[in-house]
């Protein structure tokens, strides 16, 4: 589902998840289900060991044109400008702040990593390939 269709200029009005990094199956990009040592990928039942499983964006948000409000999803790669790393290395920098940290309670850096994407994105307008 690569493929624009159109182009919506709008503004973001609010994030809608807090959880802005993802476990992602790389054949399918499904969510994976991960334990402490394996993951599974339920759509197309790839599996591994859970150090070896990658990580993908997916922030959720709710944007405004001057007519409409809409929920979208933006996945991927295109968020690594916005982050200023991949998921991939945002996810490895988060588990070490946490352990570095002493963090049992990742409540902390989470408060911290919305705060910031909300900084970034409300009352910012973007262009949005739909």
């Amino acid at each position: 589902m690569n493929s624009v269709q159109g182009l919506l200029a709008a503004s973001v009005i609010s994030i809608q998840n807090s959880c802005f990094i993802y476990p992602a199956c790389q054949n399918c990009f499904s969510k994976l289900i991960l334990d402490s040592r394996r993951f599974n990928c339920l759509k197309c039942g790839c599996t591994g060991e859970a150090k070896d499983a990658s990580y993908r964006y997916r922030l959720s948000l709710k944007i405004a044109d001057t007519n409409d409000l809409f929920d979208i999803t933006v996945f991927g790669s295109c968020l690594d400008p916005f982050f200023g790393v991949t998921a991939e290395n945002l996810q490895r920098y988060i588990q070490d702040f946490n352990q570095l940290s002493g963090e049992t309670n990742t409540e902390s850096s989470t408060r911290a990593l919305v705060q910031a994407v909300e900084t970034c994105f409300i009352g910012k307008r973007f262009i949005f390939g739909v």
